[in-house]
């Protein structure tokens, strides 16, 4: 005879586990709580978690943003008009009626100082996305093809980067925005930001070229290759998403630093002039009276630095958070 039970066993399903609801239970219900948040994440999803700790980001970024608000919306910190001025009130020293003072001409320092904030950063800001773009896209064209186009591009690329740049930006500006030209609000911001691209796109070339050059013979590349993706399909889906760390991290840095650019060719009388309201503007109208009134220098310089050192800390900190050696 055989055992009755033996039927049973290979015939009856295990028993369900009720929910609440009276339904089944999921298959990872037997899991630790955990288990089931922890999902696969990319590069960027780690690099924010590991930015979440860091006191570092925070401030840059609080800081970062509220430049940000300042540049938008100046009208939020000021009522007056920073192009307003009464000689009468010439180099008034900082008080309760004028928080900064006044400068030469009778103007309200702070409020020069937060619709200075637009100009400084809206040149900084314009000028990375074009360096950014301009330099990665002939990056990545210049590592994917490589041979002669390789070739071609790096050296046209080496010829920019050997101009000296405060230099190179002094010709460019000199020659097309001189002193006492008339030149509108617009076509001087124009020429400063075609100055910066111009002179600044090989560095985001160079990031991006040995980034793809080092991707470009990756496993899942071949594979894509393989499989009849085109050019087109590889870079965009492809290569592109995972060269752009080093060069987000370039970018953010180089905010800060084209700040300083500007207010560097402002401050030479190439970069911008009145009647554009800037940080380096600022600094250049008081280099004739630093000694009898410092607080016309203080205020614009202080501004100028903790904006470069905010988008410059912020910088550094992307740039661990998405290395993993730094972490």
């Amino acid at each position: 005879m055989s055992d009755p039970t033996v039927g049973s066993m290979a015939t009856t399903p295990p028993a369900e586990q009720p929910t609440v609801a009276g339904g089944t239970a999921p298959p990872d219900s037997g899991l630790p709580a955990n288990a089931k948040r922890d999902q696969p994440r990319g590069l960027l999803g780690d690099a924010w978690i590991d930015l979440r700790r860091k006191p570092l980001f925070w401030i840059s970024a609080t800081i970062i943003l509220l430049f940000l608000v300042m540049a938008a919306f100046p009208s939020l910190f000021t009522s007056v008009d920073p192009t307003q001025g009464d000689l009468a009130r010439s180099r008034v020293e900082p008080s309760g009626d004028a928080w900064f003072g006044y400068d030469v001409q009778g103007r309200d320092v702070y409020a020069r100082v937060i619709h200075g904030a637009r100009a400084s950063i809206l040149v900084a800001v314009l000028a990375t996305l074009g360096t950014v773009l301009i330099g990665g896209a002939i990056g990545i064209l210049a590592g994917f093809w490589g041979s002669w186009v390789d070739a071609l591009l790096s050296r046209i690329a080496d010829v920019f980067f050997g101009l000296p740049f405060v230099l190179g930006a002094i010709v460019i500006l000199t020659t097309f925005n001189k002193p006492g030209s008339g030149n509108s609000y617009m076509k001087i911001v124009s020429l400063v930001l075609f100055s910066l691209i111009v002179l600044g796109w090989p560095v985001s070339m160079r990031i991006m070229r040995s980034s793809v050059l080092a991707t470009k013979q990756a496993d899942y590349i071949m594979a894509a290759r393989a499989l009849g993706a085109g050019s087109g399909r590889i870079i965009l889906k492809h290569l592109l998403p995972n060269t752009l760390a080093p060069l987000l991290v370039y970018s953010t840095i180089l905010v800060g630093s084209f700040i300083g650019a500007e207010a560097t060719l402002s401050f030479l009388g190439v970069g911008l002039q009145s009647p554009v309201v800037s940080w380096g503007v600022m600094i250049s109208e008081t280099r004739d009276w630093v000694r009898v009134s410092p607080f016309l220098l203080f205020f614009p310089a202080t501004f100028l630095v903790i904006a470069v050192l905010a988008f410059v800390m912020l910088g550094e900190a992307v740039r661990e958070a998405l290395d993993p050696k730094l972490r």
